[in-house]
């Protein structure tokens, strides 16, 4: 097989014009069903189809993984279908972002405007003398923003309440083929069934054991921002009790091992305990040569790519077929080509298809190593 395959189609349909069990992970960012931007392919039902879920489980592997990313609103729906197709659900994922921006009716301006009484009036909601840097700083406007300053005492009453929480966070499912026998047997018959912990590691092979919650650089900012600065306890403590004679179990001299080897001894804010996915400003419009000022991919929702890397590097053996069929503009693929892995990406919609295939032939261009 080529280093990947691109089709445009229905999902549907092109799987099933694919091989049983020829795939070893499916990673994915299927439509949240939210109609998003007015999007048709968001609010088709297709994330809650069970005949999908089931083609993608015949192509997989056994004892292969899929993660497939959902919103938060509808993330058990989806979940549900994956399981109904016969997928084990074995864990989530949480990618947690600190740049969203809450989308919430202000529900005193909402009141006044029933009345014809709409106030023009709004007030800095940040801190005095900070009106200028909430112009320039679009961080600082999503947390604070401008409030409306009500004019009826209905909405003087309702003043300060919305609709919405400021979203920072998406779900994602982590689901397994059944195994073929044991663990043991099933990656001797076909090369899947287990994690790339080593692999995936926080800070390198060495590092910390992954966890099932991954931040963006401003999560990782505002979470060492409340944690503070701090040492890893927990090796003070083991060898603090050793030596004071107390006796040391099998399994939690395993922990101790698995989560605060030796070899740490670092110090810093709560964010080294996680892997945290940073995202080039260049590599959503790599690949693509849009005039200046123009912007070239045109997807409103794709995943940043180091985000995707750590996930495909997660659930697939070295030089495997990671498959993704929801592909969008091939953030997937263009992981799976760092990763020095094969490709398959399908997408309904064929502007999405010509974007994802020059992104991944770029970064398939940055590793060209054969397998």
């Amino acid at each position: 097989m080529q280093r990947y395959q691109l089709h445009c189609g229905d999902n549907r349909a092109v799987l099933k014009t694919m091989d049983d069990n020829s795939v070893d992970s499916i990673v994915c960012d299927p439509p949240y069903e939210l109609g998003f931007m007015g999007k048709r392919w968001d609010s088709a039902g297709i994330a809650y189809d069970t005949t999908l879920w089931t083609e993608c489980l015949r192509v997989l592997k056994p004892g292969g993984h899929l993660i497939a990313f959902g919103g938060t609103r509808t993330y058990h729906r989806m979940t549900v279908a994956i399981e109904d197709a016969g997928f084990e659900i074995r864990d989530s994922v949480i990618w947690m972002y600190g740049s969203g921006f809450p989308k919430s009716l202000d529900v005193s301006k909402a009141l006044d405007k029933v009345t014809g009484t709409q106030s023009q009036g709004f007030v800095s909601a940040g801190h005095d003398g900070r009106k200028a840097e909430m112009k320039q700083n679009l961080q600082f406007r999503s947390d604070y923003g401008y409030k409306y300053q009500p004019a009826t005492p209905e909405a003087q009453q309702w003043h300060g309440y919305g609709t919405a929480l400021k979203p920072a966070h998406e779900p994602a499912v982590l689901a397994r083929k059944p195994l073929t026998g044991t663990v043991a047997d099933n990656v001797l018959t076909w090369g899947v069934g287990a994690l790339n912990i080593d692999g995936s590691r926080v800070g390198g092979n060495t590092g910390r054991w992954p966890a099932n919650v991954i931040i963006d650089e401003h999560a990782a900012e505002a979470l060492d921002a409340q944690s503070g600065h701090s040492g890893t306890a927990s090796d003070a403590v083991f060898l603090q009790r050793k030596r004071k004679g107390f006796k040391i179990s099998g399994s939690e001299n395993n922990i101790r091992k698995a989560n605060a080897p030796d070899n740490y001894g670092d110090s810093g804010g709560a964010s080294r305990f996680f892997y945290i996915a940073k995202a080039s400003r260049a590599e959503r419009e790599a690949g693509l040569d849009a005039p200046l000022g123009e912007r070239g991919n045109i997807h409103p929702t794709l995943k940043p790519i180091a985000l995707m890397r750590h996930l495909v590097r997660l659930v697939t053996p070295k030089g495997g077929v990671v498959l993704d069929p929801f592909m969008g503009s091939g953030s997937t693929g263009c992981a799976a080509m760092l990763e020095a892995m094969r490709f398959v990406g399908i997408d309904i919609t064929a502007e999405y298809v010509d974007i994802a295939e020059r992104r991944i032939l770029h970064w398939l261009n940055q590793n060209p190593m054969e397998l």
